[in-house]
Parts: structure tokens; C-alpha cells; sequence
């Protein structure tokens, strides 16, 4: 038999993970980063929370190596520190849904009903744009768009999706993407899109799922080099 002292404190330092993640605000920092690194105040931003409070989220979460850093001046940014923290988070999110009988309640009482909303998978979005009859916006603040998005996607951000309508062409349909199926952005893009009376789709799930699928993706970078 081992030692049973040295197997508590193995499997009590695989729960660690669990408890780094047993936060609402870190499960959601991880959602954010999912999408690309963050400073503290952008993240401070995102969460809705003091950079007091979200520097002692990323500690906790950094303690355990969820996440990871870099410098760039005086500023320092955050990562996750692998895809499987990614997947993890995901896998996290997946379970409760099936196994948690409220958080479908939860879900409604923040995203709203989502029955009358068109949703298009990430094949079929594939295909069209390779078919080059659809127009994809990415609602997501312009620093996610950047860290990486669907290849020709607009960067538009959902504050300022009403003010560059007219920038859409009217004759074709519209999907608007963000960071996953509990994300609000594309839902409301939507929303507004189809009060003016435009052909509006929101994709299944959004960019991480998107990027985890091996399906193309483009950051800023990629962006200036062919230019």
C-alpha cells in the first residue's frame, strides 16, 4: 500500500486547479483570456471589478499556472498559459450545463430567450464564406479581434454596431460571432440587426470553439503582413 499522507496531498494538490477555478470572477477572466491576452485594467474593464481585485483573481489563478505573463513596457499582460486551460474551462462550463438543472435558467434570465434567433454552425458559416455570399462581424472588443479572428470577419464592436449599419451591405446576410454560446454580443447584434430588417444569423458558439475546430484564423499581424 503507498503512503497514504503522501496520496492525500497529491490529490490535494490536483484540486488546487478546482479551487482556482471555484470563482465566478476567475471562471470568467479565463473566459476573456480564451479569446487572447489582456492587461489587468482591460480585464478590470471586462469583469466589472476594481484592478485591486482582479490583480488578486490573476494571482490566485497564476498560483496554480493557469495563466501566465508577459512585460511590454510598464504594462503586464496575461495569457492562458496553455490550450488546455482553454479546454478545461470549456469542459468546466459543459458539465454544469448537463448536470446543473438551473443553469438553463440562469442562462435564459441573462442571455433572454434565444428561440427566435437563427443560428448558423461553423461548417456551414466554412463554407459560405468560402462561397463568399455572407458577411461575418465580430462583436468582440477590438483587442480580441486582434489576438486572432475568423478570417475576413469586420471588427465591430457591439457599442458601435448601430452607428456602422449603414457600412453593411443590405443585400446580404449577416453573421455576427463573439466569445461562445454564453457570450451576448452576437445575440444582441442580431437582435438589432433584424429590427432594421436585415437577414441576421448568430454563429452556434463563437471564436474559441471556432479556433479549437482547426478552422482557419487571422490576427492583426497576419493582417499587416499582407498588406
Amino acid at each position: 500500500m503507498g503512503n497514504r499522507v503522501a496520496k492525500d496531498e497529491l490529490f490535494d494538490g490536483f484540486a488546487q486547479v478546482a479551487k482556482a477555478l471555484s470563482n465566478g470572477r476567475r471562471a470568467e477572466i479565463v473566459d476573456v483570456l480564451a479569446q487572447g491576452e489582456r492587461h489587468v485594467d482591460e480585464l478590470a474593464s471586462e469583469i466589472q471589478q476594481s484592478v485591486a481585485n482582479t490583480s488578486f483573481h490573476l494571482r490566485a489563478l497564476a498560483c496554480v499556472g493557469l495563466v501566465t505573463t508577459r512585460r511590454e513596457g510598464t504594462r503586464v499582460y496575461y495569457r492562458l498559459a496553455s490550450v488546455r486551460v482553454a479546454e478545461l474551462w470549456t469542459s468546466m462550463r459543459d458539465v454544469a450545463t448537463t448536470h446543473i438543472a438551473e443553469i438553463d435558467d440562469l442562462a435564459v434570465a441573462y442571455l433572454g430567450h434565444r428561440d427566435s434567433l437563427d443560428e448558423i454552425s461553423r461548417d456551414e458559416l466554412a463554407r459560405r464564406l468560402r462561397d463568399g455570399d455572407v458577411i461575418v462581424v465580430d462583436v468582440r472588443p477590438v483587442a480580441e479581434y486582434s489576438a486572432g479572428h475568423i478570417p475576413g470577419a469586420r471588427p465591430i464592436p457591439i457599442g458601435e454596431l448601430k452607428r456602422q449599419l449603414r457600412t453593411l451591405p443590405v443585400d446580404v446576410d449577416v453573421v455576427a460571432y463573439c466569445r461562445g454560446p454564453y457570450c451576448v454580443f452576437a445575440d444582441e447584434a442580431v437582435r438589432l440587426l433584424r429590427s432594421r430588417n436585415r437577414v441576421a444569423l448568430r454563429l452556434e458558439d463563437g471564436f474559441p470553439e471556432w479556433r479549437r475546430a482547426d478552422l482557419p484564423i487571422q490576427t492583426r499581424d497576419d493582417q499587416e503582413e499582407a498588406s
